[in-house]
Formats: structure tokens, C-alpha cells, sequence
């Protein structure tokens, strides 16, 4: 599964640098606000090499493919958002949307003061529940 968020960049934050047992690490966060009806933000994490290979600026248009990983520390978890590609654009591109909103349908109204008409219950073949589950074909284990 591929994940990613499309937005504005927000502010780039100081890069951090130290020493682990593993050698020498770098990470870089920047803060992307989502163009949505909510305008969430979100700290994503850059490391290493990908700080020089895909830099980021404040106020440009990317999409950000993604990786969440959290961990257990002192019974507390922490998760995080690390980018391992950073595209640019101007949000046009083929899939730029977000698949997390829900589609909002327009709902039509057949009874007078706009309110919609009542369902009637189906009934017969077309009906959810027939009370007949013999027949359900499924490969669920109960």
C-alpha cells in the first residue's frame, strides 16, 4: 500500500543532527498543511540522505509519500511520520485528492418543504437481510 499527503508546506524546522551506536544521523521536519476543509496539519520527518536528494521549502506544493511507524517507550507511544519521496506540483496531477474525506452526495427531495422521502423496507430477493443465510457464499471461518 502506498501512502502519501499533498499539500502546502508550512514552515521547515532546524535540521537535527547526532551520534547513535549505528553512526551518524540526521533528520530534518517540516510541517505540511493539507488543503482540505480542515486544514489539518502534519510534522513529517525527513532522514539522511533524502534532506540533500528531495529538500523542501516553505510555501511550495508537494506530495509526500509516506511511511507511519510507532514504537513503545517507558509504556508511552510514539509515532512517526517519515517521507522517503517528495514530489512537486501544482496539485493537478492524476489521483491529487484525498482519499480520506467522505464523498458528500446530493441528496434530491420527492416530498414538498425539501425534506427527503421516507425508504420503504425492501423485501424478496432484493432485501439485506432475508433471514435465509444458508445460502451466503462466503469464506469467513464462522
Amino acid at each position: 500500500m502506498e501512502l502519501f499527503v499533498q499539500g502546502k508546506v508550512a514552515e521547515v524546522l532546524e535540521e537535527q543532527s547526532g551520534e547513535s551506536r549505528n553512526g551518524p544521523w540526521r533528520r530534518r521536519d517540516f510541517i505540511l498543511e493539507m488543503d482540505d476543509r480542515f486544514s489539518r496539519k502534519l510534522c513529517i520527518s525527513q532522514w539522511g540522505d533524502s534532506i540533500d536528494s528531495d529538500p523542501v521549502s516553505a510555501g511550495e506544493t508537494v506530495k509526500a509519500f509516506i511511511n507511519l511507524q510507532s514504537r513503545e517507550y517507558n509504556g508511552r507511544w510514539y509515532t512517526d511520520v517519515r517521507a522517503w519521496r517528495i514530489d512537486r506540483g501544482d496539485g493537478d496531477e492524476q489521483g491529487a485528492g484525498f482519499p480520506d474525506e467522505p464523498v458528500q452526495e446530493e441528496r434530491t427531495s420527492s416530498r414538498p418543504g425539501g425534506d427527503p422521502a421516507p425508504r420503504k423496507p425492501s423485501s424478496g430477493k432484493d432485501s439485506q437481510i432475508d433471514g435465509d443465510l444458508d445460502d451466503v457464499d462466503d469464506d469467513l471461518p464462522f
